[in-house]
């Protein structure tokens, strides 16, 4: 079991830049896959990056050159580094755990990122 805690959300304008942190607890950091998902109103929540404890990382098209996930496992803590903000990146940011020896994942709260002039 793992308990998600995300910061870092707001508002910020076009070109703007803004980190979220996840802190995670309650069990072993390195036996998960780390991630950021996001969903905007009316739409299915998605993909955006998403990390191993061996650094391999994936990062959905609309996000590559713009955002950087990182990882700092003795903190217990994941990064999404977001800048040159987009209108459309406007949504709510869900970190993700995924269990590689269980097989089971675990969700945050969500935080709210709105990019406005």
């Amino acid at each position: 079991q793992v308990q998600l805690v995300e910061s870092g959300g707001g508002l910020v304008q076009p070109g703007g830049s803004l980190r979220l942190s996840c802190a995670a607890s309650g069990s072993i950091f390195r036996n998960y896959v780390m991630g950021w998902f996001r969903q905007a109103p009316g739409k299915q929540r998605d993909l955006v990056a998403r990390l191993t404890n061996g650094g391999i990382t994936n990062y959905a098209d609309s996000v590559k050159g713009r955002f950087t996930i990182s990882r700092d496992n003795a903190k217990n803590t994941v990064y999404l580094q977001m800048d040159s903000l987009k209108p459309e990146d406007t949504a709510v940011y869900y970190c993700h755990a995924h269990n590689i020896v269980y097989m089971r994942d675990y969700w945050g709260q969500g935080t709210q990122v709105t990019v406005s002039s």
